[in-house]
Formats: C-alpha cells, sequence, structure tokens
C-alpha cells in the first residue's frame, strides 16, 4: 500500500494536466512504514529529459535521481519511487516502463484524456522484472 498526501497527489495531476500532450515526471519521496506501508509526504517535479518521443516516454537521468536522493537524504526522506503521466493512454505500465523500471520503487502512472487527467494508479514491479504488481494507492489529507 501506498499513501500519498493529499496535496502532493493534487500537485502531480496539475501537472500531468500542464504537461499535456507531453509526459511529466518526478520523483516520489516519503519513509516506509512496517505498520502502514510507505507514506509519500512529497512529490518532487523532475523535466522530461528526452529529445524525442516527449508524447509517449519521459526520462529521469542519473544527475537528477542523484540530486533527488540527496534532497531527500537532507530531509531525512527516502525515494521511494516515481510518477509520470500517459497521455491519451490508460495507467498502465508500457514495455517500455518496464525495462526501465527497478524492483523496490514504487510508480504511480496518471492518465491524461484529452487534456484531463484521470485516476492514477501505482505499480512495483516484480522482481524476476517480468511484469508488475498494482498497489493499492490511497490519498491521505495531512493531519
Amino acid at each position: 500500500m501506498v499513501r500519498i498526501e493529499g496535496s502532493e497527489l493534487r500537485a502531480i495531476l496539475s501537472e500531468a494536466q500542464m504537461s499535456y500532450p507531453e509526459e511529466c515526471c518526478g520523483a516520489l519521496l516519503g519513509r516506509v512504514d512496517r505498520m502502514a506501508g510507505r507514506k509519500v509526504v512529497r512529490a518532487v517535479p523532475i523535466f522530461n529529459g528526452r529529445q524525442d518521443e516527449r508524447r509517449r516516454r519521459y526520462l529521469i537521468g542519473p544527475d537528477e535521481v542523484r540530486t533527488v536522493e540527496g534532497a531527500a537524504a537532507r530531509g531525512g526522506l527516502d525515494v521511494l519511487g516515481f510518477y509520470h503521466s500517459h497521455p491519451d493512454h490508460p495507467a498502465i505500465p508500457s514495455a517500455y516502463d518496464r525495462d526501465h523500471a527497478w524492483p523496490w520503487y514504487t510508480y504511480v502512472i496518471v492518465p491524461v484524456r484529452g487534456g484531463e487527467p484521470g485516476a492514477p494508479r501505482a505499480w512495483r514491479l516484480k522482481q524476476d522484472r517480468g511484469d508488475f504488481d498494482e498497489v493499492r494507492l490511497l490519498p491521505k489529507e495531512r493531519q
């Protein structure tokens, strides 16, 4: 299960809408709680580094990953995963997504149809890298 602060989820949806018809992307920062699962407290937008096919692909380069890892560590957080949008496609990981994913991370995908974001879904790559398991995604309002 992944819990994400409501304000951060709204920010991801807004970014997906503003980026349409191109894919947006970013990192999910938070903590792992053994009882409650993963808690995302901050979504960090990252520039889509793709030079081509930006309507179908995103790229978060190694420099951006190192930068976001450093920011997370300074805030006492971990990089729990990444998010991106699927313009005019469902929130289901593609073969490209599978080929570029790592098993430990959570991947949130936001479908965007005609510029309107839909319900995001969360996924985690299986250890054998053959497929994804869907993970329950729950918005959480700050207390």
